[in-house]
């Protein structure tokens, strides 16, 4: 049985991954501790767990070896660095922290302790993404030019978010910051090193952190993103589109096309769920085996940097209103 102890019911997923650890049978919530005091204890009664105002009291318990951070994203760092140093494996909400900086100091933290770390990166668990992965790897697109990801909802608009959602202090930014990871993980994923970025964010609803927002990323290897992420938009159906010199593939919702100029490749047209990869156990349920069972991490500390990378950097293009450019490795 592996003992897990909730860090904050700040994130709107917080509720669902407890649950979701509670469904496994392998793990026991033994502690909570939020800086919400009030929320914090309501949700450890729910649970059936131990309150904490204090976070080193509860990282001090022998019943818990692990926590699952929902966080304020302003404090991820905080937050990490302190499970890591008592010894405690680390499961986190995305983005892993604010700043490359920050993440350096939970990398530093976690490799001294000897933890296990995991970030929470859904879209790469799922066969339409793990397709595009396959087909980018085995060379079936060709040259990749240009990839297009859009994800949105109407959270802002309709008003079904916390209003927390949009304190910067807390979030550290809004739509990018929170939806727009998917789409930043995903091309880091399939695109590799990125060179130079500009952004387009948007005040909509009038709040103090975007809520419409779009990412330009020039890549190493010469392609293109066009990432779009949005807070006010209306049944936003999600798009992923991604051509090559040699082939295209577009998903949308559950519709896959495929076409290649190797016309040995067996996937080519309208492609069925029975021909995509299977899909893969969320990043949560990957995260709890891998401790019980002393297996490998996904999605570790270097996915989590990378991703933090993006998001700064398109950070800083917006407040200065210029293309950013990225450090490449050996310095150029």
């Amino acid at each position: 049985m592996l003992n897990v102890a909730m860090i904050s019911k700040w994130h709107v997923h917080a509720e669902g991954y407890a649950k979701h650890l509670q469904s496994l049978g392998s793990v026991d919530i033994t502690a909570v501790w939020d800086e919400d005091i009030e929320r914090g204890r309501t949700w450890a009664a729910e649970l059936g767990a131990a309150f904490h105002s204090d976070l080193d009291a509860l990282l001090l318990r022998d019943d818990v070896d692990a926590v699952v951070i929902n966080a304020p994203t302003s404090r991820h760092a905080e937050v990490m660095i302190a499970a890591a140093n008592a010894g405690k494996h680390i499961f986190t909400e995305k983005s892993m922290a604010l700043t490359v900086a920050e993440c350096d100091q939970i990398s530093a933290a976690v490799q001294k302790a000897g933890v296990k770390f995991c970030i929470s990166f859904p879209a790469r668990t799922r066969p339409h993404h793990l397709l595009a992965k396959q087909l980018v790897d085995d060379g079936l697109l060709g040259a990749i030019t240009l990839l297009r990801i859009r994800n949105g909802h109407d959270g802002a608009l309709n008003n079904w978010l916390p209003e927390y959602w949009y304190d910067e202090k807390q979030a550290g930014g809004g739509a990018m910051m929170d939806l727009g990871c998917h789409p930043m993980y995903l091309a880091s994923w399939l695109l590799g090193q990125p060179k130079r970025i500009t952004s387009m964010f948007n005040y909509f609803t009038g709040r103090a952190v975007e809520d419409n927002a779009q990412c330009s990323i020039e890549f190493a290897n010469h392609a293109v993103a066009l990432l779009e992420t949005s807070l006010v938009t209306y049944l936003t159906p999600p798009a992923f589109e991604l051509y090559g010199t040699e082939g295209t593939l577009i998903i949308s919702g559950d519709n896959v096309k495929f076409a290649s100029k190797h016309a040995d490749s067996p996937l080519q047209g309208w492609i069925s769920p029975r021909q995509l990869p299977k899909e893969q156990p969320l990043p949560l349920t990957q995260w709890v085996n891998g401790l019980l069972n002393d297996g490998p991490m996904p999605f570790g500390l270097e996915d989590g940097t990378k991703l933090t990378e993006l998001l700064e950097t398109a950070y800083i293009a917006h407040r200065e209103r210029r293309t950013v450019d990225f450090k490449l490795p050996g310095g150029k």
